[in-house]
């Protein structure tokens, strides 16, 4: 829990509200289904009435036991607070009227809900916390018997879908799949932002003054990678940068003026790491001083 600052609980709390927003707003008003535990407790709500709220906080303190019987205390720490903060606030939200009335649109419903589910369990997991409930099973399994997560969770999805299914009609059934479709593209969208950047590789016989020149004007680091030419055999350093979106024109404009024939591959990196990225960046002077 070392990790857990602050800041971190509060982004944690912040996502499972928004989570629990997108249910009492727009999922639970027009009759949608989904996935999950909330997926879940729909179902159970329908079949024995017990309140949705109610069963979540039940199977997600089962399922925090089990993560720690089975995982390890350390695991079930990072779902400690969404496992008793989620449902509560979900129990708080269904009592606000006001909350319920939103729209009557359920293609409008499937989209905004869809968008903050995606929004919401993103923001927890870029926190490094998990959601828990549904998100053990998988985990559990994978653990005991070998079996691939991205499969059991959607396998788990799916049965969650089908249990809901069989008591509403084909056009919400429809609207439930879109709702899926839409969280989980979200997800990614949100655990990836802030993270991509462009990697560029440049070959070019004026590799020294376009180091520099990066180096200087767009202050980004280099890497000189030793290649040889596959037509003459000609030994020669190949520049490697990452840069943001915003820095690739300028950087495009600085090889087109240093030298117009140089050759570059440039490509999308989902995460970088290190200093002038994910940590702060040391120039050499600093260095020296220290």
């Amino acid at each position: 829990m070392k990790h857990l600052n602050f800041k971190n609980l509060c982004m944690i709390l912040l996502g499972n509200t928004i989570y629990a927003l997108a249910i009492v707003m727009f999922i639970l008003p027009n009759n949608m289904i989904t996935g999950g535990t909330t997926g879940l407790g729909i179902a159970i709500h329908h079949y024995f009435g017990l309140p949705i709220h109610s069963f979540v906080l039940l199977f997600n303190t089962l399922m925090f036991l089990l993560g720690a019987a089975v995982l390890g205390m350390k695991f079930a720490l990072t779902t400690l607070v969404s496992t008793f903060y989620y449902p509560v606030i979900l129990g708080v939200l269904e009592q606000m009227p006001a909350l319920q009335n939103v729209t009557d649109d359920k293609m409008l419903s499937t989209i905004c809900g869809g968008l903050m589910i995606g929004m919401g369990i993103g923001v927890v997991i870029r926190c490094g916390a998990s959601t828990g409930g549904m998100d053990i099973p998988p985990l559990v399994l994978n653990k005991k018997f070998g079996l691939p997560v991205s499969v059991m969770l959607y396998a788990f999805d799916f049965v969650i879908l089908i249990s809901q299914m069989l008591f509403t009609n084909k056009e919400e059934i429809v609207y439930g799949i879109l709702l899926v479709l839409i969280y989980t593209v979200i997800l990614d969208k949100v655990l990836l932002m802030g993270s991509t950047r462009t990697k560029v590789e440049i070959m070019t016989e004026k590799y020294e003054e376009l180091n520099r020149l990066i180096q200087e004007q767009l202050d980004r680091g280099t890497t000189l990678v030793y290649t040889q030419t596959g037509y003459l055999k000609n030994d020669q350093p190949m520049i490697l940068t990452v840069v943001s979106n915003r820095e690739l024109m300028r950087l495009n404009q600085l090889v087109q003026e240093t030298d117009p024939h140089a050759f570059m591959i440039i490509g999308n990196v989902n995460e970088v790491r290190g200093r002038g990225f994910s940590q702060q960046k040391v120039y050499k002077k600093e260095q020296e001083e220290r």
